[in-house]
């Protein structure tokens, strides 16, 4: 099942206060940048984050999820309706997270 516009309208607008996110559609899912460096994705219509360190601190009860058939398990991010919270869950994971890799010239 593919994720809905609605909710993924929905989650860019609670992640609106932060400055440096984007978005990309893949196979009828999401997948959510913040500062360059894959933080999570909505899968069907859940947001979910990697299990960093700091993720599973600030989230320490949150529920681990395949967002598809043979990847790894995520973070299910449940206090989407907290802005602030999400503002802190992004800040704490980005230094956490693997730099983008440098694409190949052709």
């Amino acid at each position: 099942m593919a994720s809905s516009k609605e909710y993924f309208e929905f989650v860019k607008e609670q992640l609106s206060l932060l400055g440096d996110v984007s978005y990309r559609a893949m196979m009828g899912e999401y997948i959510i940048y913040y500062q360059d460096k894959v933080i999570g994705g909505i899968y069907d219509d859940r947001f979910l984050v990697k299990p960093t360190a700091s993720a599973k601190r600030l989230m320490p009860d949150a529920a681990f999820e395949l967002p598809y058939e043979g990847a790894k398990e995520m973070l299910l991010v449940e206090e989407i309706e907290d802005r602030d919270f999400l503002v802190e869950l992004f800040n704490a994971m980005v230094d956490e997270l693997p730099a983008p890799k440098k694409r190949k010239k052709k």
